[in-house]
């Protein structure tokens, strides 16, 4: 699955608004992000922000069990998170 890096300049600049809440900021990413899995057969649901900043996130569909699920975990969802949302320490896949 490929991450389209084409949409980094309008989700940095909603990312970072800030008379938006962190939970707010993280599902404008999530959301971005999203139609890139729903392509995939899949789907992601924000689940939760902890005060720590750790986004919780769900996989559906066929991300469910997929080996690559890790990958877009890490290399896609947690790499955009980190980087659009300063607050952001850590992205966990939940069941």
């Amino acid at each position: 699955m490929s991450l389209d890096r084409s949409y980094d300049a309008d989700m940095t600049e909603q990312a970072n608004a800030n008379d938006k809440s962190l939970h707010d900021r993280v599902m404008h990413v999530v959301d971005m992000i999203r139609p890139a899995v729903q392509m995939d057969g899949g789907d992601l649901e924000l689940v939760d922000v902890t005060d720590e900043g750790v986004v919780q996130i769900r996989f559906h569909g066929a991300c469910v069990g997929c080996p690559s699920s890790t990958m877009t975990l890490q290399m896609g969802i947690e790499r955009n998170l980190l980087e659009h949302v300063p607050e952001v320490t850590a992205v966990v896949a939940v069941p």
